[in-house]
């Protein structure tokens, strides 16, 4: 962990907008030596530059993105998904006992401990800095509230970890600070962050972006609520409402929009653009987990169980499934202006040869027709569990840039949203018996998306806040860590209850009401969860090398 020179990640402009004078666009400068750097503003303001670009892309988008799509696929919300190769993702999101040896976790420690260093030299370097001592007071916020964010980004998957709070730190034989310990560094560091942050409209132009005082109460705000601490939680999220800086987009279609790329709905954002062939500036999510076959839009990886879309259409939310799932058969795709255009590859797949005998087969085990062939979006259920994928990352037509691949994609990854923030309140005014400001604080998001108003009060009420975040956040990051701390009726978990051999996902996916689609498709086997343990599974596991090279000092989690 420890670090001696460190690289300058100017081609943080991935955090940038168009502009090409705003703060994150400065020049690649290689390697630089910490005893002649952050001498100017410009110094510090590319170094900074650089601790943003640790949020996600720092190494690569395979260590942190994968991360965040494991966290998903570990849930009810997404299978594996992709049919045709072997990921490695089982070992974490089947629940498999070597887990500590998932080299993808490892990947995700690494490089959220590569992000915490960068802030450390931050933090020490840049009071010796010569520039305006208002814009380095800001400087040290932003990268407080970052360093914050990627320990918080541990502690959620992990349970408490190593804490490294300045740069040159000795960690030999440094074990895990407790979760409680964690959790109040993280809380306090946001905190200090949000004195000083300006709000999002405070910024200018060209510093869209950046972290506001809006960004910091909200994970301050996830962060007291994970903990259950919901009167803190409550007076953190109501601050942030109070102060009238974010409200809801008018169509739930527009939050994940390239379009709508930093709306007022948005706290904070992953920033990406569009660099060309040279620059890995983009998203990665949107190929990683487009239909593979047809017109070639991607990897596979991540699609949608039938068990949400049940979820869905349980509920009454017709609006919200179609900008969530797209489903294989489809006659339209929500926002895809050009349909047509779009299937025009796709019927080609099962045209001819064996791609003819493979479509010949569909119509006899799924009762496809000629028409199905010719005018709607097929996804093949033999490359895809679910035959579904995600309409969230998905990015129509016009929107693509020339250059449509991995790291290529406009569209910024949304952390934190005001939806969020609003049923986050809910569920802390719920909890603690304000139940007109929790109905107020879930009806907003409902109405949103034609939804009747909720009048239930008491364990009810709660229930509805639970619902009502799978289906707005639904592969936002969010349900993993909701239901390992979700407790229920019957004194469990509500992972618990989902998961293990008698869970609900279980006994649904492996039952005779099981999807078509999914019990056809048994090369990702549906009996997916049978082997969670509730003494073992609500955190992942250290990743075995830390422990290897820690010499023992820090302690794996209970049951691995």
């Amino acid at each position: 962990m420890k670090i001696n020179k460190i690289f300058i990640a100017a081609i943080g402009a991935a955090l940038a907008l168009s502009s090409c004078d705003d703060f994150l666009t400065e020049d690649v400068r290689g390697t630089e030596n910490l005893d002649t750097y952050f001498q100017t503003a410009d110094e510090v303001n590319s170094y900074v530059g650089g601790c943003y670009f640790e949020i996600a892309k720092g190494g690569g988008w395979w260590q942190i993105y994968n991360t965040w799509l494991i966290s998903d696929m570990t849930t009810d919300d997404l299978w594996d998904g992709n049919t045709t190769q072997d990921d490695g993702y089982q070992t974490t999101t089947h629940f498999m006992p070597n887990g500590p040896e998932q080299g993808i976790l490892q990947n995700f420690w690494g490089a959220r401990y590569q992000g915490i260093n960068t802030c450390n030299v931050a933090l020490e370097r840049i009071p010796g800095a010569n520039m305006d001592e208002h814009e380095k007071t800001l400087r040290l916020a932003e990268v407080r509230f970052l360093r914050a964010f990627f320990y918080f980004d541990l502690v959620r998957n992990f349970g408490g970890v190593p804490m490294l709070t300045y740069y040159g730190q000795e960690t030999t034989g440094m074990g895990r600070t407790s979760q409680e310990d964690c959790y109040e560094f993280i809380e306090k560091e946001l905190a200090a962050a949000a004195e000083v942050l300006p709000q999002r409209s405070e910024w200018a132009a060209a510093d869209m972006g950046r972290a506001t005082r809006g960004a910091a109460l909200g994970i301050l705000g996830k962060a007291q609520l994970y903990q259950g601490k919901w009167e803190e939680a409550k007076a953190t999220l109501k601050t942030i409402i109070d102060e009238g800086e974010y409200e809801l987009l008018a169509n739930f279609g527009d939050v994940w929009s390239v379009k709508f790329n930093n709306s007022k709905e948005s706290l904070f954002e992953v920033q990406q653009m569009y660099g060309g062939d040279t620059y890995a500036l983009g998203g990665a999510l949107t190929v990683v987990t487009g239909c593979r076959n047809g017109v070639g839009d991607g990897w596979s990886w991540g699609p949608p169980p039938s068990d949400l879309e049940n979820a869905f259409i349980a509920a009454g939310d017709t609006e919200r499934l179609r900008w969530t799932i797209i489903k294989t058969g489809c006659t339209s795709i929500a926002g895809e202006t050009q349909f047509v255009k779009f299937i025009r590859n796709n019927s080609s797949t099962f045209a001819g040869g064996n791609q003819n005998a493979k479509f010949i087969s569909y119509k006899e085990d799924f009762g496809w027709t000629d028409i199905m062939l010719n005018t709607t979006y097929l996804i093949d259920p033999g490359q895809h569990k679910s035959a579904r994928i995600i309409r969230k990352y998905f990015v129509p037509l016009e929107d693509r840039p020339e250059t449509y691949d991995i790291d290529k994609i406009p569209l910024n990854h949304r952390v934190l949203r005001y939806a969020d923030v609003l049923l986050m309140y809910a569920e802390a005014c719920a909890e603690t018996g304000a139940t007109t400001e929790a109905q107020d604080a879930l009806n907003q998001v409902r109405a949103r998306v034609g939804l009747a108003p909720v009048t239930a009060t008491g364990t009810a009420l709660r229930d509805a806040v639970r619902t009502e975040r799978r289906l707005e956040l639904a592969h936002e990051q969010c349900r993993l860590y909701d239901l390992r701390r979700w407790d229920c009726d019957n004194g469990k978990k509500m992972m618990c209850n989902i998961f293990g051999p008698n869970g609900s996902f279980v006994k649904y996916n492996t039952g005779e009401n099981a999807d078509i689609y999914e019990k056809w498709n048994q090369i990702e086997p549906s009996d997916k969860g049978t082997r969670f343990r509730e003494d073992r599974d609500l955190l992942y596991p250290i990743p075995l090398y830390e422990i290897q090279h820690s010499n023992g000092a820090i302690v794996q989690n209970p049951g691995w």
